[in-house]
């Protein structure tokens, strides 16, 4: 964190901590002493090929070349200097070419990341040899591949980030086997690529940490690392949250967020999402999602941003959602919902801008307003009850009105259907005699 712009003469021998990073030094890499143990000049002018003398240095635990002009392809020894490297960062520089194709047995890698390079791949299964491998950042490259299905059975595997390659096809586990994979994942960006079909139900299903069935061992607040100086190195990565894309330079142990978005998937939402527990933030946006939101994911209490934009999901938003106590940032635009919006609680905080493109949701806070059918109100009545009585008794007049006219008629009917009866014709003679 200076302002150096050149490293001359220095007494590389026995040096074993070295730090230059965050200065303006420039030209080709310098090569370390074969005894250093950390080497660190991330975010500097360094360009040209690093030179494969630097796998001399035996002893290299942490090495950080990120944010630099470095170029050529990366130095084949790296895999087999895995034995004693634990955090290896190239990030941001101009790599092309294969990922080292071979990593030693009894690799010690914590930390990988090779983001913002134009690499091409493909990454191979021996880096299943790094088995307390944390950290996978791949992302931002040109790998042209499919999904390597095999990470899942790294134990330790808590980052996996491929997103924005050229990665395609399905999905899918290729094994019947029960065994879980990525039990301890906490984050999952494999955003912006091409794969194709439903979403991974099977490994959603086994995000135990996420669950809250795996329990997370570190007592830190960030995922890191101890150097060997007795400090600690903390880990970064570059993700988007809340719609906004963050360099975050410390990993914060408790950010559960699963990116599956700008894909081709397809199907519905499943319902296991509603399993997901300790889930930060989740985005689906981009895709080809249908049918419903699903009902469950009210219960994932400490959501924090949701993105399921840009889908043609369709029915009404779930008003569970709005029992969400952190979600700050919600987005279903450019769907096929409709119904009420939720009101309420955090549903008051989230603009237009949520919900556009859904030409049927209505409510707060589109333009639309919700045409509810009200039922038709009770009759008023007076305070003395005077208009409720005459109406009363209207019908009790009404009613006996009634019942008198039909049985006029039905007495009308029999005397002109069996003649007048002699009782009726002896009453009438008897009072004309006494007249």
């Amino acid at each position: 964190h200076n302002s150096l712009t050149e490293v001359e003469h220095f007494p590389w021998k026995n040096i074993e901590f070295l730090d230059l990073s965050s200065n303006l030094i420039s030209g080709n890499l310098p090569i370390p002493a074969s005894t250093i143990n950390v080497f660190l000049i991330s975010n500097n002018r360094f360009n040209g090929e690093v030179s494969s003398l630097i796998c001399n240095a035996s002893s290299l635990q942490i090495l950080d070349l990120s944010h630099n002009n470095l170029s050529g392809t990366i130095p084949q020894c790296f895999g087999n200097l895995s034995n004693s490297l634990e955090f290896l960062n190239l990030k941001k520089n101009k790599f092309y070419g294969t990922i080292p194709p071979t990593f030693a047995e009894g690799c010690q890698l914590t930390n990988f990341n090779l983001n913002g390079n134009l690499l091409e791949g493909p990454l191979t299964p021996s880096i299943l040899n790094c088995k307390g491998l944390e950290v996978l950042d791949l992302g931002n490259n040109k790998i042209n591949d499919t999904f390597p299905h095999w990470l899942g059975s790294l134990p330790q595997l808590q980052v996996l980030v491929l997103k924005s390659n050229h990665m395609h096809g399905p999905l899918c586990v290729n094994s019947s086997k029960s065994s879980p994979f990525f039990s301890k994942i906490q984050i999952f960006d494999l955003s912006s690529n091409y794969f194709s079909g439903p979403l991974p139900v099977r490994y959603i299903n086994s995000f135990k940490a996420i669950i809250n069935l795996e329990k997370i061992g570190s007592t830190m607040s960030y995922m890191g690392m101890n150097d060997p100086q007795g400090g600690f190195y903390t880990y970064s990565i570059g993700i988007v949250m809340k719609g906004q894309f963050m360099e975050l330079v410390k990993i914060f142990t408790m950010w559960m967020i699963i990116d599956l978005s700008n894909y081709q998937f397809e199907g519905g939402i499943p319902k296991v999402i509603g399993k997901l527990n300790l889930l930060k933030g989740l985005n689906l946006s981009h895709n080809n999602l249908n049918g419903g939101i699903p009902t469950l994911i009210g219960n994932l209490t400490s959501l924090e941003w949701l993105d399921l934009s840009s889908n043609r999901l369709s029915r009404t938003i779930p008003n569970r959602l709005a029992d969400l106590p952190f979600l700050s940032s919600f987005n279903v635009s450019e769907n096929q919902l409709h119904g009420q919006i939720p009101q309420g609680k955090q549903f008051n905080t989230f603009g237009n801008d949520s919900y556009e493109g859904n030409k049927g949701l209505c409510g707060f806070p589109v333009s639309k307003g919700c045409n509810i059918i009200e039922p038709a109100p009770p009759n008023v009545l007076e305070k003395d009850g005077s208009k409720s009585n005459i109406a009363l008794g209207w019908k009790v007049v009404l009613i006996g009105y009634g019942c008198g006219v039909v049985f006029g008629m039905s007495v009308g009917y029999v005397v002109f259907q069996t003649g007048m009866p002699k009782w009726l014709v002896n009453l009438v003679e008897i009072q004309h005699e006494k007249k």
